[in-house]
């Protein structure tokens, strides 16, 4: 990994340590800025596998967060089985050529699926008591410490990277850093980021039409792709809220109202 690397995946973690909303942190993490600065760096095309690379990030958040959250693992460990599950995933995609369409209706149909199975859930998340806040408060790392952890994170997750090829386009560089981070709230963070995913295979799919114009061009295209379906998930959930859920406006309105 390059040094503009390294800073921008410290500055993508760094972001997402300081927002306490654990959509808004979805939300930032899945902004297709590794991915930019792979595919300038690098020069690699996208096809089918890259694409697929998609699927490899949120298997990457299933992993760590089952073997965190159910199986009891240390987050460490648990993040450890997540490269490991990113790294076979990704080995398994460079065997064989990988086609574009194909690939592209799969994971589109995946994503449906898992929006499916999302959506019939019928448990929902309960906020962490205020004595739980208190303590995950007082475990906070100071900001030069933690700064100096995600640094240091970074160029270690950029040396693995290296060992992708192609599929350095999609590896987790932050993904691995986010993961602790956000280990309080890795259920709903892997929800949210797998719903965004869906704005991540829109910009790699319109970077793939327009590649052999200019990588300029498919950057153009893959970013406002991008940001017309990341608009799109947004607006639709404000308009399909679970029970229980809020938007931020009628969170305060409530607030207003108890005053």
């Amino acid at each position: 990994m390059t040094v503009a690397g390294v800073l921008l995946v410290t500055v993508v973690v760094w972001a997402v340590s300081l927002i306490r909303s654990v959509r808004l942190r979805a939300l930032v993490y899945s902004l297709p800025l590794p991915m930019t600065l792979a595919l300038v760096s690098t020069g690699h095309r996208v096809e089918g596998a890259q694409l697929l690379g998609v699927l490899g990030l949120n298997l990457f958040f299933v992993v760590v967060t089952v073997t965190h959250h159910r199986l009891r693992w240390p987050i460490l460990l648990a993040d450890a089985a997540g490269i490991a599950a990113y790294v076979a995933f990704s080995a398994g995609l460079l065997v064989v050529p990988v086609p574009f369409e194909p690939a592209l209706l799969g994971t589109v149909a995946l994503w449906l699926l898992a929006m499916v199975v999302s959506h019939r859930r019928r448990a929902e998340p309960t906020g962490p008591s205020s004595r739980a806040l208190a303590v995950g408060r007082q475990r906070e790392l100071r900001a030069p410490v933690k700064l100096l952890i995600i640094l240091t994170g970074a160029l270690l997750t950029g040396l693995l990277g290296h060992l992708l090829r192609a599929m350095v386009v999609t590896f987790p560089y932050s993904g691995v850093l986010v993961a602790i981070e956000t280990r309080r709230d890795l259920v709903a963070f892997t929800g949210h980021f797998a719903r965004n995913s869906l704005a991540l295979v829109g910009f790699l799919t319109a970077y793939h039409y327009c590649q052999d114009l200019s990588p300029g061009a498919g950057l153009g295209a893959g970013w406002a792709a991008y940001a017309l379906l990341a608009v799109g998930l947004h607006l639709d959930r404000q308009w399909t809220l679970r029970p229980g859920e809020t938007t931020p406006a009628t969170c305060s309105t409530s607030q207003r109202e108890r005053g």
